[in-house]
């Protein structure tokens, strides 16, 4: 667990070189009256912004992505922890392009494909600077490098286009090597430092938040006074003080602090944001797995924030109240307000499969070898190249997948090359089958 940041904001800037040191140029005054330290984490193409954000890890508060394209890979791949933000690329930026466009005559703007913007941010773009926008193509959805290419390049060569408008780095060298006249959007200066300036208020309110009291009241029915108890007294106090030894380990892990409340509760002080990830996000109820493995008992927790010890207690004995009373949610925030619900086991008469991050990868992985009629035996490489990303995250994702039940690491192959062996991974994609038939 990460302890609690303290000093200036840091920001990690992720995007290529020449966007990367633009932004580095203009230094820390360019995020406002806030004091933040920017961290330069550079790549050659957009898809290894995945292997980027992963790399700064959690050492920063915010992300800013130099264009919305590495923001939607690093989205997609769900790899973003913090806040993050993208230097747009409409608006000036589009403006931008279609004024060099307009003064070049090797291009005409008013036949054009686009991409990855929204048709309202081009249309809009078009109409500010009178441009008819009956001959232009704008491909929304953000695909591979090789499927924009194919895009712009067959209404250029079926003559439907006379240029294409690109924001994607790799894209516009391919165009420009067949010979399509492109122009890629870059980001204006204006646009940089309005999302520096994002991205540093983005951090802040992240910290403001991580910094919020929270309470943690445990309280365990095995060791309420009971008129029937029939256990004996050293038993409950050796249950106690093992409980005792097992929360002060979880909350030195946070950073918090635990102590005893009664004969039967406990209390962990510790700040929002180490409940976060104790939490995972506030989705499950912290320590009960490790109690129950370890201590064989089964415990209530509610969680409470303020802006005292004694609010946030109140708060978290009325979410312990809560969860004890409806099982629908364990924590509440500083005005009294239901934070994320636990998420309950499904229940086995339950038709709907959980989804999960590795079902739904087994899904893009199983539909991709169902157009390519290829094995169920793939390695980082070849599963990178059908989700979009990067071996290193193919290789992550992989291992989610075994993780869950849903692929077999396979023996590695025994090569006489140097280097490590392929891993190769079967997936099980009959538990899809089985999911779709019990509906």
């Amino acid at each position: 667990m990460s302890a609690q940041r303290t000093g200036d904001l840091t920001i990690g800037v992720i995007g290529p070189h020449e966007v990367v040191e633009r932004v580095m140029l203009m230094g820390p005054g360019s995020t406002g009256p806030l004091n933040a330290r920017l961290i330069a984490a550079a790549y050659r193409d957009e898809q290894e912004a995945t292997d980027k954000v992963v790399r700064l890890g959690s050492a920063i508060d915010a992300y800013l992505f130099a264009s919305p394209v590495p923001y939607e890979f690093a989205r997609k791949a769900g790899v973003l922890t913090m806040p993050a933000t993208y230097v747009p690329l409409g608006g000036a930026s589009l403006h931008e392009a279609l004024l060099r466009a307009t003064l070049d005559e090797r291009y005409d703007p008013t036949r054009a494909s686009l991409d990855v913007l929204s048709r309202a941010d081009v249309v809009e773009a078009y109409s500010e600077v009178d441009l008819p926008v009956d001959g232009i193509h704008v491909h929304e959805e953000l695909t591979n490098t090789a499927q924009l290419t194919s895009f712009h390049e067959g209404l250029w060569r079926r003559k439907a286009t006379k240029m294409a408008i690109t924001c994607v780095r790799g894209v516009a060298e391919r165009l420009e090597a067949i010979g399509v006249p492109v122009l890629r959007l870059r980001p204006t200066n204006a646009g940089v430092r309005s999302a520096l300036q994002t991205a540093g208020l983005l951090g802040a309110h992240h910290r403001l938040e991580e910094a919020q009291l929270g309470v943690v009241v445990v309280d365990v029915p095995t060791l309420r006074d009971s008129s029937r108890r029939s256990t004996p007294r050293y038993w409950r106090e050796e249950l106690r003080l093992s409980l005792h030894r097992l929360l002060l380990q979880e909350a030195h892990r946070i950073n918090a602090t635990a102590h005893r409340l009664d004969d039967h509760s406990f209390m962990i002080t510790a700040t929002r944001g180490s409940l976060v990830t104790a939490t995972e996000g506030f989705r499950q109820p912290p320590f009960v797995e490790r109690i129950k493995a370890e201590l064989g008992i089964a415990i209530e927790v509610g969680i409470g924030m303020g802006r005292t010890t004694q609010d946030a207690e109140a708060h978290a004995r009325a979410a312990l109240n809560r969860a004890q009373a409806s099982r629908q949610s364990f924590a509440v925030d500083r005005e009294g307000r239901s934070l994320v619900p636990a998420q309950r086991a499904p229940s086995r008469q339950s038709s709907e499969p959980l989804r999960t991050k590795g079902r739904e990868t087994l899904i893009r992985l199983s539909e991709k070898i169902a157009e390519e009629d290829g094995p169920l035996v793939v390695d980082a490489e070849n599963a990178g190249r059908m989700l979009g990303v990067t071996s290193r995250t193919a290789r992550r994702l992989l291992r989610t997948l075994v993780e869950e039940g849903l692929a077999w690491p396979l023996p590695p192959n025994r090569t006489l090359q140097p280097g490590r062996p392929r891993q190769l991974y079967r997936l099980i994609v009959e538990k899809l089958d089985k999911d779709a038939a019990g509906k």
